[in-house]
């Protein structure tokens, strides 16, 4: 069974030392998918919602989230990042916003937890920006699509 770097020998948290690691190019995708009313989606694509262009915000909010990830999450070390994609794609046939993101850096560690993080703020952006008319949307989904680069190398979500 593999051991938690994230804890000492004691079991308690400590942010691990890449210190020692090599410089490797690494990329992150991440997925979410906001569920909602016909309506609400059908606002939201035709930018007719009275608070202004929900997928432009979403857009901004996770290329924010991103930059900030070892704000938020407290082992996470800040990172340099080199590329933030999102694609905000509306899914008719599921009444829904699907969110990919794509994060890049040259470092010593991982970038999975920034794209997760682009990933879950967009869809909660979403949300936030449509509560007063759909409080019933579902954030959904939020998972890794695939990481490269480092020691552990590909990872790709099996369909």
């Amino acid at each position: 069974m593999a051991h938690f770097t994230h804890l000492n020998e004691k079991g308690e948290a400590q942010m691990v030392d890449v210190g020692e690691k090599p410089m490797t190019s690494r990329i992150a995708e991440a997925s979410a998918r906001v569920m909602m009313s016909a309506e609400t989606l059908k606002m939201i694509v035709e930018g007719t919602h009275k608070k202004g262009d929900v997928l432009a915000v979403a857009r901004i909010a996770a290329i924010q989230a991103a930059k900030k990830t070892s704000d938020l999450i407290p082992l996470c070390h800040p990172l340099m990042l080199t590329s933030i994609k999102v694609d905000l794609t509306p899914d008719w046939d599921n009444n829904a916003i699907n969110i990919c993101t794509l994060c890049k850096v040259s470092g010593q560690t991982g970038v999975e937890m920034e794209a997760l993080c682009a990933a879950s703020v967009a869809g909660l952006t979403i949300y936030d920006m449509c509560k007063a008319i759909d409080k019933g949307m579902i954030v959904t989904e939020i998972q890794l699509e695939t990481k490269s680069g480092g020691k552990s190398g590909e990872w790709k979500r099996e369909v």
